[in-house]
C-alpha cells in the first residue's frame, strides 16, 4: 500500500524563455529586429553621433538610440555607449547601455539599466 507522502510525482519542469531583446522583454521579434538595424546605425564608430530612430508600425512599438561615448576597442571589440528610449505599446522607458560589435559584425547590448534621466 503506498503511502502518499513516498509516492513520487511527476514534476514538471521547464525553462524561461530567453528574452528575444536586451533591452525590454516587452519587443517583439519584429520590433527587436528594427531596433538592432537602428543601434547598428547609430552606434558604428565613423556614425555622426546622431539619434537613430525606428518604429514597428504594427506593433505599435517605437524606439531611439542616442551615443553617447565615442567608439573604444575592447578586446577585439568596438564598444559604444548608448541611450534609447523606448515607447508605444508598453510603458516609455529611457535606458542607458553599451553595445560592442564583434569581428563579425554583430553588436550586442550589455549593462542595460535605467537611465538617470527618467
Amino acid at each position: 500500500m503506498p503511502l502518499p507522502s513516498f509516492v513520487s510525482r511527476e514534476d514538471v519542469t521547464g525553462s524561461i524563455a530567453k528574452p528575444l531583446s536586451p533591452l525590454s522583454p516587452a519587443l517583439d521579434s519584429e520590433d527587436w529586429r528594427r531596433a538592432k538595424g537602428a543601434l547598428a546605425i547609430a552606434l558604428d564608430p565613423q556614425g555622426n553621433g546622431a539619434v537613430v530612430r525606428w518604429d514597428n508600425p504594427v506593433s505599435g512599438v517605437k524606439g531611439s538610440f542616442l551615443p553617447t561615448s565615442e567608439a573604444r576597442a575592447v578586446e577585439d571589440q568596438i564598444c559604444r555607449d548608448f541611450e534609447t528610449e523606448l515607447s508605444g505599446s508598453h510603458p516609455s522607458q529611457i535606458l542607458s547601455g553599451s553595445g560592442c560589435r564583434d569581428k563579425q559584425g554583430e553588436w550586442h547590448i550589455t549593462n542595460v539599466k535605467p537611465s538617470r534621466k527618467t
